[in-house]
Order: structure tokens, then sequence, then C-alpha cells
């Protein structure tokens, strides 16, 4: 008789100096970045509208969205952690450049670029080094556990940055803003040259916009595509029109700072969600955590109608709303996106991912601002609801496992091979 003996199952090992130095690489970024969730009052200071707003940090993300095949192929061939640094300098670059400014001249347009691509570059660098490192059955968690150091950066940077522009708007405070966002860039990048290099780093894989659409098609993620775009289209309330609102309205608490009262509520609520339910998406479904983070998200841009001048402490309910769902969706959203892209393409995915994301933010700070500018920040917010209310029940029937297998025949058939 044959006796087959099982040894128990221990979870792989994620946590490692490597690791460590991965989260305070995101950390030290985030908190730098989100300085700039304060660029719409630079933008008002020079002479803009509310419509300026939205066009140029709209506009900001075109050539980040042009340019976004070629990062990820940039990646794959030259290995993510030149690319990673060269983001961290264009991205001091679009900071500090703002400071040769003096009106609202078109060169801020080629500044806000220099800002999304670095971004582009970085978190594109990020997400292909980071699930190339981890293992593949704790990827979701690691993506997640990452973002927890965006969500200790968020919760520093619009602050610190309320705090410098607190007083009457004056140049030399946004001197201070942009100097210390573009000189915080070199802590991470240094960070990033010690880290762990991976064997056969850059591919030498081909570049350019066949290639890119060959590789994507070959592993097409599907309607999840649609979800990172509604999440770049709702990102554009907090960062981009949350400080117009404030001003606009006005909010005022004695005391306190109402920007810095939100993201408190919405990093800090977010990145204690993320800790506490790193192993809920592998272990109950990614589909399913990333639906409720779609409703919360949802439910959160309603509920900014809640607050106005006389009920300035209520930006807390969309903060915590709108944190809940931030909190659920982009780990699960991003994982399920870049799950069908084997680690020599990895970079691919992640631009894909994060391209459509872009394409959200182009659409939405527009479309989103014009809708403000003639009918008022109500009529905003609902538009940014109801999109993602819309694309949730898209993605969750599209999800759906009988539909998933039709479409898979469907794509084999059509393609002559193997379905995704």
């Amino acid at each position: 008789m044959l006796i087959v003996s099982r040894k128990p199952m221990t979870p792989s090992r994620l946590y490692d100096r490597n690791f460590a130095i991965i989260l305070a690489i995101q950390t030290s970024f985030v908190l730098t970045s989100t300085l700039m969730a304060h660029y719409a009052r630079w933008i008002d200071f020079l002479g803009g509208s509310l419509g300026q707003v939205g066009w140029i940090m709209g506009a900001g993300t075109i050539l980040s969205l042009f340019l976004r095949p070629r990062i990820g192929q940039w990646i794959d061939r030259l290995g993510a952690r030149r690319i990673w640094v060269a983001g961290y300098g264009l991205f001091a670059i679009g900071c500090v450049g703002n400071l040769l400014l003096v009106d609202l001249h078109p060169t801020i347009y080629l500044l806000r670029v220099c800002l999304m691509v670095g971004t582009a570059l970085i978190f594109s660098s990020l997400l292909t080094y980071l699930t190339q490192i981890v293992p593949s059955d704790r990827r979701t968690e690691a993506i997640g556990i990452i973002g927890v150091g965006g969500h200790i950066g968020m919760l520093l940077g619009p602050l610190l940055g309320d705090l410098l522009l607190s007083a009457e708007p004056a140049r030399g405070n946004f001197v201070v803003l942009f100097l210390a966002a573009g000189g915080g860039c070199a802590v991470p990048a240094l960070l990033v040259c010690i880290l762990r290099p991976l064997p056969g780093q850059g591919s030498g894989s081909a570049v350019g916009l066949a290639s890119f659409l060959r590789t994507a098609r070959e592993h097409w993620p599907g309607m999840i595509l649609l979800v990172n775009f509604a999440f770049g289209f709702c990102m554009t309330v907090p960062f981009v029109f949350l400080v117009s609102y404030v001003d606009q309205v006005p909010l005022r608490i004695q005391g306190t700072s109402i920007i810095g009262l939100f993201f408190w509520c919405y990093a800090g609520w977010g990145m204690t969600l993320r800790i506490v339910l790193r192993r809920v998406p592998d272990r109950l479904g990614r589909r399913k955590v990333l639906l409720a983070g779609m409703l919360f998200m949802s439910v959160g841009m309603f509920s900014f109608q809640l607050v106005d001048a006389a009920h300035p402490w209520m930006i807390v309910v969309p903060a915590l709303l709108a944190g809940t769902g931030h909190g659920l969706m982009f780990h699960t959203m991003t994982s399920l996106t870049l799950g069908l892209f084997p680690d020599a393409v990895r970079g691919t995915g992640s631009a894909l991912a994060l391209m459509t994301c872009d394409l959200g933010t182009l659409a939405g700070a527009p479309i989103l601002g014009q809708i403000a500018d003639a009918h008022g920040f109500s009529w905003m917010f609902s538009a940014a609801a109801l999109f993602c209310l819309v694309v949730a029940g898209v993605y969750g029937c599209s999800s759906i496992p009988v539909w998933q297998e039709r479409r898979r025949t469907r794509f084999a058939t059509a393609s002559g091979g193997n379905a995704p």
C-alpha cells in the first residue's frame, strides 16, 4: 500500500528587505507628488478659470497617454529600474520649471506633461518591478500593501501643501511648494538604485506601436480596462477639482485644513482597509471586492453634495466613502489587468493598465471641469458618480463566468489560436 505524505502548504514569502525599500519609495514619492494636488491653485493664481484648470490638467495627460505604449516597451527592453529613475528626473523638471512662469503662458501645458509623463514612468516601472519579484499567488496583496505606502503619502502631502498655501496666495509660497516637490524626488530615486537587480533585466524586445498592439491583443485582459478608465475619471474629483470646490464654496473650519482633513480621512481609512483586508481579494475573489469598491466610489462621489458652507465637516463623509472605493479598487483592478501578461512583457501590461487610467483622467478633467463651470459642482459630482455606477454594472455583467467563457471562445475562434 502506497502512502503519500503531504507537507502542509506554507504561504509564499513576500515581505523582505527589498519589499520594504519599495514601500519606502512609494511613500516618499506619493508624499512628494500629492503636493501637486494644489496645482489648480497655481493655475488660478496665474489667472486661469475653472474651465482652464480642467483643460490644463487634462491636456497634461495627452502626451503621457501616447507615450504609454513605448514606456511599457522601454521597461521591457531596458529594465524597470533605469526607466524608474528617469521618471523622477522628469517629474522634478516639471515641478521646478513652474518657477519660470509669471503668467498663464502656454509653457504650463509642457510642464504639466513633464509631471504626467514622469509619473507614468514611475508607476509603470514600479508595477512592473513589483509584479516580477513577488509570488504570483500574492500579487494582489503585494500591490495593495505597496498602495498603503501611497496612502501614507496622501495623508501628509496634501496637508503640507495646504499649510504652505493656507495664507493669502503669494508667489513665495508656490516657490517653496515646487522646490519641495522637485527636491523630494531625490530620495526615492536614490532608493531605486539600491533595489535588487532582476536576473536578465531588459529583454531586448522590439519597441513600436505595432509590437505593443500585438502584445496587448495576445494578452487582452477584457472589460477590466473600462474599470481602469472609470477609476481615472473619478480620481479627477479629489485630485483636480477638490481644491477649487473648497475655495469657491468656500469651505472653512476654524483652525483646521479642509484639504488636510479630507485626505487624512480618505487616505487613512483606505490604508486601514488595505492592511486589514490584504488577503481578502485572493481568498474571496478579486472581482467581488472590485465591484464592492466601485459601489463605494459611486456613493462617495454622490455624497460630496452633502458638503456646503454651512456643513463643512460633512467633507468627512465623501472622504471615507471614496477612500473605501479607492482602497478596494486599485490593487484588485491592477492585479486583474496584469494577470494575463507574462514577466517578459509585464511592462507592456503595466503600461496598458495605467494608460486606461490616463484616458479616464484625460476625459474626466475637461468634461467635469466644463460641467462644473456651466452647471455647478453638484452636477459634476453626480456625473462622476453615475459614470462609475454604469461601468460597475457593465463590468459586473461582462465578468460573469458564463459570459467570460463565451468571450474566450469567440476570441480563440477569431484569432485562430488560444484565448487569453
